[in-house]
């Protein structure tokens, strides 16, 4: 079953066979502020966007079973209008239209870079919000924190709490991996930068920091120190 979704999360369903580009669309789209699903076939594909409800689909061609203009159909004729953004090396017209005509709302030819298929993934999710689907929010909550990243603003327990560039940067990568546990060296390179070369113990620093922003008094804890591996931002357990 997929891990659940923060209510305020566009989720997104990934389906790619390629391990490689599945785990670098996976990694990179929750950096971007999604939640990501992934499937490594159509068929697997099919019935994680039935258990997750997406509000977009990724969707590779030139899948192992059930080719990806196939899944498309398969989702139209059972009546799911979700919005799907078709992954291909193929630049034939006949192939596109193919693709169209399934169903598809949208397609990018491989290789492609991840802004570009953010660029893509934004204009279809407005274009579906306009038609009065679900529009994607740019809040990202967990527990009682909430993170708007559109304003760059942030609240704990309803309270607003003001976040260093730093510090809004290292919470907005923990609650978009939310549930997962982010190395040290993971950090480093999305928070600070691929060159910086200061010492690791900063993210503890930072870490404290946050902790005494989000979880004065009695607040449960929302960021988590795994020992000897790094950082993971989690639910508190409902009382």
């Amino acid at each position: 079953m997929p891990e659940a979704a923060g209510a305020n999360q566009a989720r997104l369903v990934v389906v790619e066979d390629d391990d490689s580009i599945r785990d670098l669309l996976g990694a990179g789209l929750r950096f971007a502020g999604y939640a990501v699903h992934t499937a490594a076939n159509g068929s697997a594909g099919l019935q994680l966007i039935a258990e997750a409800a997406p509000d977009l689909v990724i969707l590779d061609v030139n899948l192992p079973d059930v080719d990806g203009f196939e899944v498309c159909r398969r989702l139209r004729a059972a009546g799911d209008d979700v919005p799907v953004i078709f992954l291909t090396a193929r630049r034939q017209t006949d192939d596109l239209r193919s693709g169209f005509e399934g169903g598809g709302d949208d397609y990018v030819t491989k290789p492609f870079s991840l802004d570009e298929l953010t660029f893509r993934i934004e204009a279809v999710l407005r274009r579906a919000g306009s038609r009065g689907g679900r529009p994607a929010s740019t809040r990202l909550t967990c527990g009682h924190v909430v993170l708007d990243e559109a304003t760059h603003r942030a609240w704990s327990d309803g309270e607003e709490v003001a976040l260093t560039p730093t510090e809004f940067r290292l919470l907005h990568y923990l609650l978009v991996n939310g549930e997962r546990v982010l190395t040290r060296a993971q950090i480093l390179d999305h928070v600070w930068s691929y060159d910086f070369e200061g010492d690791w113990q900063i993210i503890e620093t930072y870490v404290s920091s946050l902790r005494k922003k989000l979880e004065a008094g009695t607040l449960p804890r929302i960021v988590h120190t795994v020992r000897g591996i790094g950082y993971s931002a989690r639910r508190p357990a409902a009382s």
